[in-house]
């Protein structure tokens, strides 16, 4: 979990990527902004969400993710 503390922001790019291979595998088009708007979508609506959180202590920040049970919070 440190390390997804650390880098939860390349999911994003990285699904992005991914995305756009399969797409490319499955629908072959020419074009490049369709191929990334798609991925960019689908990567978008399963990325990680970060959310600040108002509580006795103070603020502090939570990422929320589809495939993980508990959220994370961050320091």
């Amino acid at each position: 979990m440190k390390l997804f503390k650390k880098t939860y922001w390349l999911i994003y790019p990285i699904l992005i990527v991914f995305f756009m291979l399969i797409f490319d595998l499955i629908y072959q088009t020419e074009e490049f902004y369709l191929k990334a708007f798609v991925s960019g979508f689908v990567a978008f609506i399963i990325s990680p969400r970060k959310k600040i959180i108002q509580n006795q202590t103070g603020k502090t920040k939570q990422i929320t993710w589809i495939f993980l049970k508990k959220s994370i919070i961050l320091d």
